[in-house]
């Protein structure tokens, strides 16, 4: 049995790496052997990215409670009191089991098997969604962590791509399997691929936004890219890729930063600098030196082969979801023209059940006025026309009323 499993191990690892996957024609693994001076990537290597992802989510844990947990209180950035839900053990488990937004039909019968009103039922519900809800602390150390981790990978691509050698010769830009492989390109790789892996292991515990499945979809296809494009030794053109992602990153999280601590002016200035720097780094730069090199201009030096439609399959990915992005961004910045003012981050969960709830609240406080008013008016007319009120009055069976 153990034979078997080792042979179909062997036969599937030798499947996986064929050189026809990987290179292009006319290229072998025989062609990419190291010497003491010459090292080339090495699939085995990406194994590295694990444990460095591992460590890297321990850092960011000490680093959000040690330094942007306090410089959040040091900020203002205040929480939000929100009223907690009673414990009701039906709601709880039909919010746990079945789903968290009951529709109408749900409400009215979960309000007949905890004999209350459906008013409250729903509102337990919001309030239960609230807690649910991540803090604005957590937010900010999130974001804190990410902007922090941006700067450093952006300039450290940028001072890994100051390569004359690279400007030089535009095959590194489509990928050239036989260059070798340098020191800072390997630890750049490994810095990159090890973040989105930890953002990976943390994913149930980030901040959830409305395109949660697309930052899926992302994260993915950038990792899988990276993996490929190492493996491949397409190690250039990763690079630049990474460093045009990282370029609008380093003014998106400092625009949530000031957000949160409600800087509008400040934060009103870095996001359109984002914007500009989105837009065109994700919808020219990345086209026109990545799309373009790697589709267009590759096949004048390549063959077409697995690896090729493979990465390029992956970079037309990200492109239509910077595409997506965009949409969503221009649609903001329409706003803030008509408005004067930046609308809240359409991908972000905004509290609208509190707004409901203060919507119920004032329309309580509106009837009770107009009943106290009613109340008011109708014993000040009795007053006024020196009548008493109905209540010291005794109704007669043919209609009138008898004075007490």
């Amino acid at each position: 049995m153990n034979m078997e499993i080792s042979r179909m191990a062997h036969s599937l690892n030798e499947w996986l790496w064929q050189h026809e996957f990987w290179l292009p024609p006319g290229i072998t693994w025989e062609d990419m052997k190291e010497s003491e001076d010459t090292h080339y990537p090495k699939p085995r290597d990406l194994l590295l990215s694990i444990p460095f992802a591992l460590i890297l989510v321990v850092i960011r844990c000490i680093f959000e409670r040690a330094i942007a947990l306090p410089l959040s209180a040091k900020l203002g950035v205040k929480d939000k009191l929100r009223p907690k839900a009673q414990p009701i053990s039906i709601l709880e488990t039909f919010y746990t089991v079945n789903c968290k937004n009951p529709k109408e039909g749900e409400l009215i019968s979960l309000a007949k098997q905890c004999d209350l009103p459906v008013r409250k039922v729903e509102r337990w519900f919001r309030r239960r969604r609230n807690t649910d809800r991540p803090s604005l602390s957590k937010k900010f150390c999130e974001a804190c962590w990410r902007f922090t981790f941006y700067i450093v990978s952006f300039f450290t691509g940028l001072a890994v791509l100051y390569n004359p050698w690279l400007w030089d010769h535009r095959e590194c830009w489509t990928g050239y399997p036989q260059q070798p492989l340098q020191p800072s390109l390997f630890w750049y790789y490994m810095l990159e691929l090890s973040f989105y892996c930890s953002l990976v292991f943390t994913l149930p515990f980030d901040v959830k936004r409305k395109d949660f499945k697309e930052q899926i979809v992302h994260h993915a296809a950038t990792i899988f890219l990276i993996s490929f494009s190492y493996c491949a030794n397409y190690i250039r053109i990763g690079t630049l890729v990474m460093v045009i992602h990282d370029a609008s990153d380093c003014f998106l999280e400092p625009t949530k930063i000031f957000n949160y601590m409600k800087w509008k002016k400040t934060c009103d200035s870095l996001f359109m600098i984002f914007s500009a720097v989105f837009l065109i780094s994700r919808l020219v730069v990345f086209p026109y030196t990545v799309l373009y090199n790697t589709y267009y201009y590759s096949m004048e030096i390549f063959q077409p082969f697995f690896g090729y439609y493979f990465v390029n399959a992956l970079l037309i990915t990200l492109q239509l979801l910077h595409i997506f992005w965009s949409c969503l961004i221009i649609h903001m910045v329409y706003k803030f023209m008509l408005q004067g003012t930046m609308e809240k981050d359409m991908r972000s969960e905004t509290e609208e059940s509190d707004v409901d709830e203060e919507r119920e609240n004032m329309m309580e406080k509106e009837k009770n006025g107009i009943a106290r008013f009613s109340n008011v008016t109708s014993s000040n007319y009795i007053q006024r026309n020196g009548s008493e009120p109905l209540n010291n009055r005794a109704h007669l069976t043919n209609g009138h009323v008898k004075e007490r």
